[in-house]
């Protein structure tokens, strides 16, 4: 039957703790020696016991020189990483310095633009300034004239464009009266024409009567002497027949 395992927490019997204390680390520092022999290693172990004694062992013959590679590769490594840190930080501040000085010239020379704080300038300052204020209104006024050219050169084209639009509109409307004049040419035709068949309709229904040149309808000869003779006396006598009353 094996061994279980073992719960690791503080021997509270002190003998026991005190032999376990010794087993372990005679096992220990055998486990450094067979590791230093078979692996080439370079190794240093420092046991203090509770009661502060020293146990020690060193594959080389000198502990201390052991200890300094120990420091030499754990806080030179710390020491370069701290000098590298700080050789950037003061990189980084001078070119924050130089950006800041930079920076407040810039402004500084605005303001020297506008106009302000023109009184520490002395002569060559003021001419280079009015030079530079004399280059800039002319960079500003060719370029206006030529937004201005520009903006004339599009509009221009755009005139065009209406110009060719509207003639092509008229050209549209032009048609559009002349089919509409030849319709209404066509329409007045073929009531002309309904007419006239009318007509030649109403012409051969309703024929001319022939008349006798010798007849006279409603008139006797006899009747027109009487009329005359009747006449005649109404004119002597005054008296109208009671028949022509």
């Amino acid at each position: 039957m094996g061994r279980g395992r073992v719960e690791l927490k503080k021997i509270e019997n002190k003998i026991n703790r005190q032999v376990t204390f010794a087993k372990r680390r005679n096992g220990v520092l055998k486990k450094a020696y067979e590791l230093s022999v078979l692996c080439d290693a370079e190794l240093a172990l420092i046991i203090f016991s509770n009661r502060g004694k020293l146990y020690e062992f060193s594959s080389t013959s000198n502990m201390l020189k052991t200890l300094e590679r120990y420091q030499k590769s754990s806080y030179g490594t710390l020491e370069v990483s701290r000098s590298v840190k700080d050789n950037n930080e003061e990189i980084f501040y001078k070119e924050y310095l130089k950006l800041k000085a930079k920076h407040e010239s810039l402004q500084r020379y605005q303001r020297q633009l506008l106009g302000d704080e023109l009184g520490p300038l002395n002569m060559d300052e003021l001419e280079q300034l009015e030079h530079q204020l004399d280059t800039s209104l002319r960079h500003t006024r060719s370029t206006r004239t030529q937004m201005m050219l520009d903006q004339l050169s599009d509009l221009q084209t755009k005139e065009k464009l209406w110009l060719e639009a509207n003639k092509v509109l008229g050209g549209k409307v032009e048609e559009i009266y002349a089919e509409n004049k030849i319709h209404q040419n066509w329409g007045g035709g073929e009531q002309s024409g309904n007419y006239c068949q009318q007509h030649t309709q109403t012409q051969g229904f309703f024929h001319p009567l022939e008349s006798n040149s010798t007849l006279q309808i409603g008139y006797d000869q006899a009747s027109s002497s009487q009329i005359t003779v009747v006449t005649s006396g109404q004119n002597v006598s005054g008296i109208i027949p009671g028949w022509m009353l």
